[in-house]
């Protein structure tokens, strides 16, 4: 159902027909109290049903608020715009906010794309742009925000891995949150277009693997850090040994043929890599 904009005229108007017909009304009852004529009774009961009919067609818009409007069953509109206003009487009236909504999800348990059990948790920012689609075409079109957010939520946590630790350029729900929150916030825009609601945010705000599996996973990055840091170390190492026997054998300080050359390099490799520091020995004779 689309949302059309209600028949409304100001408020003050109606106040000026609420004076008019009271007036008529009173002075009709005292009329008919002097002379006892059922006629200008008639006409006092007349007026007291417009003068209640006006009373019930007031209504009072706030800031970021919409109402929407039906008349025995059927919807006549919606009205947005803030104020005091004159409209159909006896109409039904429903309030919609209009105000900028945000909830957090429950942590829900499910299967990354590799299936290892994470949680993970959301927080939604959104607001309603239809008043009519959020009121009549959902039962309840907060439960169904939420419910939808959950469902969405599942789907795009199965689409991705928690981390990735083969291909840094693969998106992983860890390392790639913005591009995890487009896709997200898409989903959900796509779920609850048929609410009138637009999804202005969607964020995961919690992320981490189910306990049964969060110890095996923490070590594995730790494994993956030390390899990391391992590479790095090594390949500074063999720079730095690249570069002093280049520098020893550019400055003539020494000759070293290919055997000791090797000897040297095995050495200062130990001697860098190596985690624990190293004991220097001291040759007071030849070097060979």
């Amino acid at each position: 159902m689309k949302e059309k904009e209600m028949l409304k005229v100001n408020g003050i108007i109606g106040v000026v027909l609420f004076l008019i017909f009271g007036g008529i009304m009173i002075f009709s009852f005292r009329q008919f109290l002097l002379t006892e004529n059922f006629l200008i009774l008639a006409g006092a009961f007349i007026t007291l049903i417009l003068t209640v009919l006006v009373i019930s067609g007031f209504t009072i818009i706030q800031p970021n608020q919409a109402k929407v409007f039906t008349l025995f069953g059927s919807y006549l509109g919606v009205i947005k715009e803030e104020g005091f206003w004159l409209s159909v009487p006896l109409t039904i009236r429903k309030n919609v906010s209009l105000r900028v909504i945000n909830f957090n999800s429950d942590k829900l348990k499910v299967n990354d794309l590799e299936g290892n059990p994470i949680e993970i948790a959301a927080v939604v920012v959104y607001k309603v742009f239809d008043s009519a689609k959020a009121v009549f075409d959902v039962e309840d079109y907060k439960e169904f925000v939420h419910t939808q957010s959950e469902t969405g939520l599942r789907h795009i946590a199965s689409q991705y891995p928690y981390d990735n630790f083969n291909n840094d350029y693969e998106i992983s729900l860890r390392q790639h949150s913005d591009e995890v929150a487009e896709e997200l916030t898409k989903d959900l825009q796509n779920r609850l277009q048929l609410a009138g609601v637009e999804i202005i945010e969607a964020r995961i705000m919690h992320l981490a693997y189910s306990s049964e599996i969060a110890h095996a996973m923490l070590q594995r990055q730790q494994a993956k850090a030390v390899l990391a840091a391992r590479k790095v170390i090594v390949e500074g190492a063999v720079s730095m040994v690249k570069s002093a026997i280049d520098q020893l054998s550019t400055e003539g300080i020494v000759e070293l043929d290919e055997e000791k050359k090797a000897q040297m390099v095995n050495n200062l490799m130990v001697a860098i890599v190596s985690e624990k520091g190293s004991q220097p020995i001291i040759n007071t004779g030849s070097i060979y």
